[in-house]
Order: structure tokens, then sequence, then C-alpha cells
């Protein structure tokens, strides 16, 4: 399978992948999901190198080191930090806070845009102009919760996110 070059929607448009808690399986779904992103964020919990060589068939991939990845591992970073459109964007797995919520995250970083996982559950919080979401766990079924991933789009310097369900 080749890779997929990214794209924007339109001038000052981009549209990127989030995904978390992969934990070593990556559905086929996910190459459907991200079709045409420009590139992916991984909030960690990754689960091996096979499956970042996995997404790079699809976009570039910047990744964070979850709980149960190797801290050493030269391919995950403890946070990402990004301006992209304008927009601040940072990506850690959560754990760090303990046991992550959108207030406590909020409190700690001030990005425009805050992306976790660890929890395994979908989540999309708005407080003011800042948005913080969580795209849910993509590899295998735990805590009866479907895997997911997350869309996030920012046109004219707003960001949206869409959570696709995952088979």
């Amino acid at each position: 399978m080749g890779r997929v070059p990214g794209r924007r929607l339109s001038e000052g448009s981009h549209l990127i992948g989030l995904i978390s808690d992969t934990h070593g399986m990556l559905r086929a779904g996910v190459h459907q999901a991200f079709a045409g992103v420009e590139l992916i964020l991984h909030a960690g919990d990754v689960g091996g190198d096979e499956i970042l060589d996995e997404l790079e068939l699809i976009a570039p991939v910047f990744a964070v080191y979850g709980n149960t990845d190797e801290v050493n591992d030269p391919r995950l970073s403890a946070a990402i930090n990004r301006v992209i459109a304008g927009l601040s964007i940072h990506v850690s797995h959560g754990h760090e806070v303990g046991s992550p919520t959108p207030a406590r995250l909020l409190e700690r970083y001030p990005a425009d845009v805050i992306v976790y996982g660890h929890t395994h559950q979908q989540l999309v919080t708005r407080a003011d102009a800042r948005l913080v979401v969580n795209p849910g766990a993509a590899g295998a079924r735990r805590f009866k919760l479907s895997p997911s991933v997350g869309l996030l789009r920012i046109v004219e310097g707003r960001a949206e996110v869409e959570l696709i369900a995952l088979d």
C-alpha cells in the first residue's frame, strides 16, 4: 500500500489525524478514516514501531509515549507542541497528570488544542476558545468502549474535531 499524500482542505485549512492507545494493534479502518490527512498525532500507548511504520504509509507521524511504551524509544516524545495555522497544539498521553480530566489538562497546558489518551474514552470538550480531545482507543476493544480515532480540522483559525468509530 503506497503513501497517500497529505492535503489541505483549502488555503489556510488543515486536516490532522488523531489517534491514541493502539496498544500494538492498528485496525484497517484507520487507513480509510485518515485518507487525506496531512499529519497524524499519536497520543501514546503505541505498542511498537510497526504501528508507527504503518501509520507513516498514510502521513507523517508524531507520537508521544504512554504509560505502556518504552520511555527511551527515539520515535516517541514525552510531549508534542506544534503551531498549525496559528493554533498551538499540545499532545501528551495524559497519565502525567494522574487521572486526566479536561480541567487538569487545561490547567497544566496553555495550548489552544490539547490532545491526550490514556482513559480510552472519547471526549471533546470546549472551554472558551480552547479544545480538549481524547480520540478514544484505536486498538483492541477494552472496557466495553468502541474503538475510534479523531479528525482535527483547522479552518480559518478555528479547530473542530470529528470522532470516527472504527469497525
